[in-house]
C-alpha cells in the first residue's frame, strides 16, 4: 500500500455508500430468519389447537338421537309430568324423585348448593338424558321427540348469563332474532331494564362488550329476563333468576315475572326460601 499513490489509498478506505450497503444485506439476511422463527411458532401453535379439535371431534354424545325422534312436540299444556330416577354422570345426584306439575302453576325447587335442583331443569332441557326414569310433557316423552321442537317450548333464565360482543338489543332479539324493535322495548320494560338502556350513550344500540362486560350482573341478569320474555314460551325456567339483584329491582322483576308467568307452567330454582314470590 506504501508504493501506491494516495488516490489509490483514498479509493480502498470504506466509504459511507460501502457502510450502507453492508447494512442493507444484513438486514435483507435477518429478516427472513426473524419471520421463520415466528412461522415455526405459528405452526407449533396450530398443531396444539388441531390436537385440541381432533379430540373434540372424538367426543362421543351424550344424548344421541334416536331412531324414533320423529315428531314435533305438540303442547296443549294439559300437565307436565316429571318422574325421574336419575344418576348423571356416573355419580348419584336425584334418586326417587317424583312430581307432577300441572299447566299453569308455578313450582319452586328450594334446597342448598350441589342438591340437584340445576340438574333437572338440564334433564327437562334434555342437555342429558337420566339414566333411568323418564319425563314427559303433556303425556309425551320427551326423549321421543325432536330436541329443537322442545326446546322451542322452553325459556330459561340462567344464573350465570352469557352475552354476545353486539348491541344489547340484538342481545335480547337473540330468543327471538325476527322481533321488531317495539317488542325489544317491551320486552325490556317488562325486564325493568329499559330505562337503565336509555341511559346508556347509544341506548340499543351499544355495545356490551366480550361476554357483556361493560353491563353489571345485575343489568346481564335483567337482560337474560327480557330475553325470555320476548320468546314467549309455554314453559319457563327460572335459574335463581335474582340472585345478582338488590332487594328493590328484585321486587320489581319479581312483580314483571309474576305477569309474564301468568298461565304458563314455570319452574324456580332457588336456594333460599326467603325468595319464593312467585309461588
Amino acid at each position: 500500500i506504501s508504493g501506491l499513490p494516495y488516490s489509490s489509498i483514498d479509493f480502498l478506505l470504506p466509504q459511507v455508500g460501502d457502510y450502507v450497503l453492508f447494512g442493507t444485506y444484513i438486514i435483507q439476511l435477518y429478516t427472513p430468519l426473524n419471520w421463520f422463527g415466528t412461522y415455526y411458532r405459528l405452526i407449533q401453535s396450530a398443531f396444539v389447537d388441531m390436537e385440541n379439535m381432533l379430540a373434540l371431534l372424538a367426543e362421543q354424545k351424550e344424548v344421541k338421537r334416536s331412531s324414533d325422534e320423529s315428531f314435533e312436540l305438540a303442547v296443549i299444556l294439559t300437565d307436565a309430568v316429571f318422574c325421574l330416577c336419575v344418576c348423571v354422570c356416573s355419580t348419584e345426584v336425584l334418586r326417587d324423585v317424583t312430581f307432577t306439575v300441572e299447566a299453569g302453576q308455578t313450582v319452586a325447587l328450594v334446597g342448598p348448593s350441589g342438591s340437584g335442583k340445576s340438574s333437572i331443569l338440564r334433564l327437562l332441557f334434555r342437555f342429558y338424558d337420566p339414566q333411568s326414569g323418564w319425563i314427559h310433557i303433556d303425556g309425551q316423552d320427551i326423549s321421543k321427540v325432536r330436541q329443537s321442537s322442545l326446546r322451542s317450548y322452553i325459556g330459561v333464565v340462567p344464573q350465570d348469563t352469557v352475552l354476545f360482543n353486539d348491541t344489547i338489543g340484538n342481545n335480547i332479539r337473540y330468543s327471538r332474532v325476527t322481533a321488531a324493535d317495539q317488542e325489544v322495548e317491551r320486552a325490556a320494560m317488562a325486564a325493568d331494564i329499559h330505562a337503565r338502556i336509555l341511559e346508556l350513550p347509544q341506548g340499543y344500540d351499544t355495545e356490551v362488550g366480550e361476554r357483556g362486560l361493560k353491563l353489571s350482573g345485575g343489568e346481564k341478569q335483567r337482560v337474560a329476563i327480557a330475553r325470555t320474555i320476548l320468546k314467549e314460551p309455554q314453559i319457563i325456567l327460572l335459574d335463581e333468576a335474582t340472585s345478582s339483584l338488590d332487594t328493590q329491582t328484585e321486587r320489581n322483576i319479581q312483580a314483571s315475572l309474576a305477569k309474564v308467568c301468568a298461565n304458563r307452567t314455570t319452574i324456580v330454582v332457588i336456594y333460599r326460601s326467603g325468595c319464593v314470590m312467585l309461588c
